[in-house]
């Protein structure tokens, strides 16, 4: 297989990474982080402008990628940024569930979300889902020519900003039955939808989701009533690529920045970086992130083959990142001292998204035994 990146790519890669730099500062970020929105509309619409958010989705869609390494190549760039706007939520989790089941007027949505002009998420984590998707409590009841939602929703990434929300519930079946899950189209305005939000702690912002007797349409539900669960495995599919690619591009980061660290600070009238023992744990750091790409690469090729190829290696590669960004995160703080942990520089603010990276979609425990479960069927 070539896994040498097209011209398109290699342009929008290249295009990406210039304006990240020069205009997305980590003072940006820090700005960005402390408006209480978790995102700048400015810097949205920017990227919107740029192509990147188009990137995401088919020709068919509205866009002109769409494709597995297309999610890598832009995401990658993110998380060598650290950009903080929702191209996780919108695009590729609440964007592909609609792209994938969306009626002819919920495609619509789609061009507000490939110009910026409309945030979507996706509201369905719970509180105690245990990154199960079929674990589902919140519950939808059919009621004449509406459906009435009733439960509640956790860590919803930008809950108190999104204009829709994407919602699964449980409109028959048990807990945890992989039948019986909907999904529906809710305006964040509907009444009876309360929103508690939060900052997390790599500064992006998050919030707790309830739902109080929330009436929609019929012509809310997304894709076929109780058929849910497999819009829901696609769309958070192409998300745990995102977040990989994005955890490869944090960490080379942060490699980048110990290397330098190592060449520049002196101990004991030496370069710290002549260190034999400093060598070889950097050494180690180099070999665990070509791992990761590894497996980043693994997973991009796979998305859109067969079902059990495709989540095997999108759980390889989340738990091969969960693992080695972990490990970067602290190994390089590590190499840096008491100076790695500083507000001012970069570097402690990488190691934090790469932790966080590790607890979205599924941590690293949790996809190590469900590669293992799917090697088992």
């Amino acid at each position: 297989m070539n896994f040498t990146p097209t011209e398109d790519r290699r342009m929008l890669s290249d295009s990406l990474d210039r304006y990240v730099a020069e205009q997305y500062s980590i003072e940006t970020r820090h700005a960005i982080t402390r408006s209480g929105k978790g995102h700048s509309p400015q810097q949205w619409a920017q990227f919107a402008e740029l192509g990147v958010i188009g990137a995401l989705f088919t020709e068919a869609q509205g866009g002109f990628g769409g494709t597995g390494f297309d999610i890598a190549v832009v995401f990658e760039s993110l998380g060598r940024g650290l950009v903080v706007e929702p191209f996780l939520a919108s695009a590729v989790l609440a964007g592909s569930a609609l792209a994938r089941a969306g009626n002819q007027t919920q495609l619509s949505l789609l061009g507000g979300i490939i110009d910026g002009s409309t945030i979507a998420t996706l509201a369905h984590e719970e509180a105690d889902s245990r990154y199960e998707l079929k674990r589902v409590a919140t519950r939808a009841s059919r009621d004449g020519d509406s459906y009435v939602i009733d439960g509640a929703k956790a860590v919803v990434a930008l809950a108190d900003q999104a204009q829709t929300l994407i919602v699964s519930a449980r409109s028959s079946g048990d807990l945890a039955s992989e039948d019986g899950i909907s999904l529906f189209v809710v305006p964040a305005s509907t009444a009876g939808v309360s929103v508690r939000a939060y900052p997390n702690i790599d500064g992006s912002r998050a919030g707790e989701v309830r739902f109080s007797q929330v009436r929609v349409p019929a012509s809310a539900l997304l894709g076929a009533e109780g058929q849910g669960l497999a819009t829901l495995e696609y769309a958070v599919g192409r998300g745990i690529l995102a977040l990989s690619a994005e955890a490869l591009g944090a960490m080379e980061v942060t490699k980048k920045f110990t290397i330098e660290y190592l060449q520049t600070r002196k101990q004991f009238g030496k370069l710290i970086g002549s260190f034999q023992a400093l060598q070889h744990r950097m050494a180690d750091v180099l070999l665990e992130i070509e791992q990761a790409r590894s497996a980043v690469i693994n997973a991009a090729a796979a998305l859109d083959g067969d079902r059990l190829t495709r989540e095997r290696a999108l759980s390889a590669a989340k738990y091969s990142v969960g693992r080695i960004g972990t490990l970067v995160a602290e190994e390089c703080i590590q190499l840096h001292g008491g100076i790695g942990m500083t507000w001012e520089l970069p570097m402690p603010h990488y190691a934090k998204r790469l932790v966080m990276i590790d607890h979205q979609l599924g941590d690293e425990d949790h996809h190590l035994a469900r590669f293992i479960a799917l090697g088992q069927a």
